[in-house]
């Protein structure tokens, strides 16, 4: 007579830790909730010895104006392989960034909510999603794209 073999259970994956900052918080995002935190600070310093009041005195357009050639300079070193300037520029976009959402009162959880949100989404199809809910611009009006 054949013995019945029981199937066996599939287990669950082990779940990796996040890696911990001294203070507790998660590495990288709590790394950037305390650069927003110190920002939204310096927005009151002088803008002659803070670098982050003197771009927030200048005004929404300034901000995004460095916040582009921040991006540029990344893309330039990403182009290049220049791994070591990657990271360094890659650090100077996350700050340039850090500081158009305190100009823009964007606080870093709503961003990791919204992350959070599309997590196991294709991004194809968060794309596609987002296009079809957006309003086709037309010279002044505006209508939904069917």
């Amino acid at each position: 007579m054949a013995k019945k073999v029981a199937p066996k259970k599939k287990s669950a994956p082990k779940k990796v830790p996040r890696k911990r900052h001294p203070r507790g918080e998660p590495g990288a995002a709590g790394v950037l909730d305390r650069l927003h935190d110190v920002v939204t600070q310096r927005r009151a310093a002088d803008p002659t010895v803070s670098h982050s009041a003197r771009l927030l005195s200048r005004g929404t357009a300034k901000i995004a104006q460095k916040f582009g050639e921040e991006a540029v300079e990344c893309l330039i070193e990403a182009v290049g392989g220049n791994r070591a300037a990657l990271i360094a520029e890659s650090a100077d976009v996350l700050y340039h960034l850090i500081v158009m959402w305190v100009d823009a009162g964007v606080r870093p959880d709503e961003v990791w909510g919204e992350l959070e949100r599309r997590e196991g989404i294709s991004g194809i199809a968060e794309k596609a999603g987002r296009i079809a809910s957006q309003p086709l611009r037309l010279g002044a009006g505006t209508r939904k794209i069917p």
